[in-house]
């Protein structure tokens, strides 16, 4: 979840009330957030010191759903409204004083299709910044971009002094070294193809160029007199940077995801309309399509939903009246509105409540997101503690079950259960272990924060001998196994991807043990019912074999692949596939002497066996 940095001092103004830190906390706690640090007294040690210091600093945890509290001002707005000190902001579109017909236009060429064809764009007039809202500004606009905008691979936002420049503006995209301009801190102008290279080295550009590197024509923004505004998703220009004395803001984000376009144009807009001259008015700007269409820009027209008393009621265990509830969801910022009935038989509300959601909670989809909010303002410590109306009796997985019975068959034959991380070093799953990456096999972490979590493992064999290895000092011989998961990646999933779980064993000792592995593999099978068969025997139904096996893993020549051959409904159907060549047998696994190289990485000095086969392969026998 973000963290959020505030000024303390601010916040308490805000707020209209000096807090301890433990008050604070437990506000933060009762309204879902996480106050993870006060460094007041880390200023306070610092200004002891005669060492410079800057003000003392909240650092909120906030949930990563919660886009309209990644800045002091929608944190302060939320819980104003939570403690009922402040009536929820109207915000408004204020059109010029010229009129609508006035209104800056920009206009979107059909080229930006091929590269990066969304953008929405507003005006925020006669704003007053100050050295802390200003930072608070630019802050907002980098969370933005690491979270909803994905590093700026979804959506990318850029923000200019509009009296620096003059609409009509155009959205365009050229061809690479058409386009000049001198971009943010630098003194001279470059095209966008010799940007590629100057930012190639920047620590915090260069991560944004792969977006648009391989394109055929960047995006680019103009007015009405050829001068860049922008080149998103990389850098603003240099002529129409904002700066404190800024007065007139002109925002434009582009996109290639129109949800996430619109969210972020909304709570960027709302949430510094605040510092206008005329607070939480936005002036609107008018889109046109390359079709001739055009649309107001920014949409912050409120969403309307029902949310029935008696649903809210009966998730909570309570029994609130319609204006009770109507009461707690104005804390959560929501505006809802009762339907009053007059049948006589029951005079008062409807069960409905008619629900006036903001353009700043995008993260409320659903009737029980609105349940949720009424139990946070009526305060989870407070609800009824009762049992459950149904009761439902949990069982495991076929998977789950199968694989318990594994693990008990292997710890009971004295062997032990290791429990490694799932996710390992590109390096440790394939160059270590012998094996080349395809490109098409391991899912990659897109922003690991370490080199040991860069992939998700494709192999039970790494967590396994990276055991070993912290555990050289144990008396031999060492035997491990692990039942557990791994994942491939698989273009016919939704997700892209599939888990499958493997069970693994090795075993480390003076002698390669090889017959031991082998024996283990012999004792699985018998105890799943899995009749050992011949490769090329015609007659038997189901079972499993071994044949030699060239896995880089292994010693060449102490290698083996096990093969196993599901039941079939006739017997001329196992004629038929071996005498096309096996086609129904599958390869579930591996088994062998350790490669000396693969233990060398792994700087184990001892001969080391290995077994390693697909379990779920044993649910699927016909």
């Amino acid at each position: 979840m973000p963290t959020v940095p505030v000024d303390k001092a601010d916040l308490f103004e805000r707020l209209g009330k000096q807090y301890t830190t433990e008050e604070f906390d437990r506000l933060c706690f009762e309204y879902g957030l996480e106050l993870d640090e006060d460094t007041t007294k880390e200023v306070e040690e610092a200004i002891k010191k005669g060492l410079p210091a800057e003000r003392p600093q909240l650092k909120i945890e906030v949930p990563a759903n919660r886009y309209d509290l990644l800045c002091i001002e929608g944190i302060s707005r939320a819980l104003c409204a939570f403690l009922g000190k402040e009536e929820l902001p109207q915000y408004k579109l204020v059109y010029p004083a010229e009129g609508e017909q006035n209104i800056i236009t920009m206009n979107i060429h059909p080229e930006t299709k091929r590269v990066r064809p969304l953008i929405a764009c507003a005006v925020l007039r006669n704003i007053r910044f100050t050295s802390r809202s200003y930072a608070s500004f630019i802050d907002l606009q980098d969370k933005l971009h690491q979270n909803i905008g994905r590093r700026r691979w979804l959506v990318s936002i850029g923000t200019h002094d509009l009296d620096t420049i003059e609409g009509p503006f155009r959205y365009e995209a050229r061809d690479p070294e058409k386009i000049k301009f001198r971009p943010l801190g630098k003194k001279k102008e470059y095209t966008a193809k010799d940007l590629m290279t100057v930012y190639g080295s920047d620590k915090h550009l260069s991560r944004f160029l792969p977006i648009i590197r391989d394109s055929p024509v960047y995006p680019i923004i103009y007015d009405s007199r050829d001068r860049v505004l922008s080149f998103p998703p990389i850098i603003n220009s240099e002529h129409s940077k904002i700066t404190l004395n800024t007065r007139n803001v002109f925002i434009e984000v582009t996109a290639t995801d129109d949800t996430k376009l619109q969210i972020v144009i909304n709570i960027v807009a709302t949430m510094f309309a605040e510092h206008c001259e005329q607070p939480y008015t936005i002036e609107p700007v008018r889109l046109v399509f390359p079709d001739g269409s055009t649309r107001i820009s920014p949409d912050i027209a409120p969403r309307t939903m029902t949310a029935r008393t008696s649903y809210i009621n009966a998730c909570t265990s309570l029994s609130l009246s319609p204006p009770t509830i109507a009461q707690l969801l104005t804390r959560m910022a929501l505006n809802p509105i009762l339907n009053p009935t007059t049948a006589p038989s029951n005079p008062g509300y409807a069960d409905e409540i008619t629900v006036s959601i903001p353009c700043t909670r995008p993260d409320i989809f659903h009737e029980c997101d609105i349940v949720e909010d009424a139990a946070v303002a009526y305060g989870f410590n407070n609800l009824p503690d009762i049992f459950p109306q149904t009761s439902t009796v949990a069982q495991p997985l076929p998977i789950s079950r199968l694989a318990d019975v594994i693990r008990r068959e292997w710890a009971m034959a004295g062997w032990v259960e290791a429990l490694p991380l799932i996710l390992c070093s590109h390096e440790e799953n394939f160059s270590l272990m012998n094996r080349l990456d395809s490109g098409t096999l391991a899912v990659r972490i897109a922003n690991p924060k370490t080199l040991e979590f860069q992939v998700v493992r494709t192999s039970l064999f790494p967590g396994l001998l990276k055991t070993i290895r912290e555990n050289r000092s144990h008396a031999l011989p060492i035997r491990l196994f692990e039942v557990s998961d791994v994942v491939f990646k698989d273009p016919t999933q939704e997700k892209q991807a599939r888990n499958e779980r493997h069970a693994a064993a090795l075993w480390c000792s003076k002698t390669a043990g090889f017959e031991i592995v082998h024996g283990l593999l012999d004792r699985t099978m018998r105890m799943l019912e899995v009749p050992r068969i011949s490769s090329m025997d015609s007659t038997s139904e189901h079972g499993y074999y071994i044949v030699e096996g060239n896995d880089p893993v292994y010693f060449s020549g102490r290698a083996a692949d096990i093969y196993f051959r599901p039941v079939s409904r006739r017997t001329s159907d196992v004629k038929d596939a071996i005498a096309a060549g096996s086609a129904r047998d599958i390869k579930i696994g591996t088994l062998g002497v350790l490669h000396p190289t693969v233990l060398s990485n792994f700087e184990i000095s001892y001969p080391c066996s290995a077994l390693e086969f697909n379990v779920e392969v044993f649910l699927k026998r016909s």
